[in-house]
């Protein structure tokens, strides 16, 4: 670790502020969006994944990678959406050791009743805070970092 040159002051302005927010964020959506919908934010994000997949299904390890959420996570998730009659689990007739997820009708509407609460949230936390131009530079600048950490291999749904 000697090597490296420790952050310059810019760099760890902005490293602070990146940890603030991907820990304040989540939390501040989360304290309003439960109690007013019963979804978690990885429950909503499981329900988005899988209505906009084809056939509104999604192999468990797709629906992972999709929503950045570990297997492990994934499956506690599936499986209490599963419960509340939000998500199917089927078997893979391609590999009958892997799983799909797939939307139900009723996910599809619990969705689609929590989309508008969730866009006000997330308008005013982040996109009433910034300009246009804030915009469009900070999306490809988190687009990038968000590839680089990306770890995960596409895989075939079945």
């Amino acid at each position: 670790m000697g090597d490296l040159a420790p952050l310059d002051a810019g760099e760890a302005a902005f490293w602070r502020s990146l940890i603030r927010v991907t820990t304040m964020l989540p939390r501040a959506l989360e304290d309003q969006f439960l109690p007013e919908t019963g979804l978690t934010v990885s429950d909503y994000g499981v329900l988005v994944a899988l209505s906009e997949a084809p056939g509104h299904l999604l192999r468990i390890s797709a629906l992972a990678a999709t929503t950045a959420l570990s297997l492990s996570r994934i499956s506690r998730v599936v499986d209490d959406l599963t419960r509340r009659g939000l998500v199917e689990k089927r078997r893979c007739a391609e590999d009958g050791r892997a799983s799909n997820a797939v939307l139900t009708a009723a996910g599809l509407a619990k969705l689609e009743a929590a989309y508008p609460g969730h866009l006000a949230r997330v308008r005013a936390s982040v996109f009433d805070r910034l300009s246009a131009e804030d915009v469009r530079a900070a999306g490809p600048v988190l687009a990038r970092l968000a590839a680089a950490l990306d770890t995960t291999a596409p895989t075939d749904d079945c």
